[in-house]
């Protein structure tokens, strides 16, 4: 019989450092990494405002269920680069940790707006290997902050907190 699975997800602002978190996370317990900045980039839509992110992540999001699914069920850790910052999106990674008889911590970085967006303004200006996308506005930023949502007791995660991300 198969171990049981955990899958890791995190909740964090732009720039609060969710995917050196999770890469961190997946080599520490052998898991395997899903980046939905990488899927939503090889997809080759267009992202150039929250309706249009919401509608690729979508399409990716379908994409990658199954295989996170199949992987659970076999005991392989997964770490998910992305679904933790509203109710909707941790709905729908319970779903999956649910039916896969999977264990599960929500990894929340707790940084203020301020320092996300100078590291972001860093990012912007590094262009580091890795960037998915091309530079962020100040703009963009701000659209994506307001639809965050940290979670509630509530909600029942099993909740580890990250203070500076």
């Amino acid at each position: 019989m198969a171990q049981q699975a955990m899958l890791h997800f995190i909740c964090g602002k732009a720039g609060s450092g969710k995917t050196s978190l999770a890469r961190a996370l997946a080599a520490r317990e052998r898991g395997v990494f899903f980046c939905e900045d990488a899927w939503l980039a090889r997809l080759g839509a267009p992202i150039a405002s929250v309706q249009d992110y919401v509608a690729a992540a979508a399409r990716v999001r379908s994409m990658m269920e199954p295989v996170i699914a199949q992987l659970l069920a076999l005991g392989v850790p997964v770490v998910l680069d992305f679904a933790g910052n509203t109710p909707r999106e941790r709905a729908w990674v319970r779903s999956l940790f649910e039916r896969a008889g999977a264990a599960h911590t929500l990894h929340l970085l707790e940084l203020d707006d301020e320092t996300c967006w100078a590291r972001i303004a860093q990012r912007n200006a590094e262009r580091p290997e890795g960037l998915f996308f091309g530079e962020v506005s100040r703009a963009l930023f701000d659209a994506v902050t307001r639809h965050f949502a940290p979670p509630t007791p509530e909600e029942g995660f099993t909740l580890e907190r990250h203070p500076q991300g």
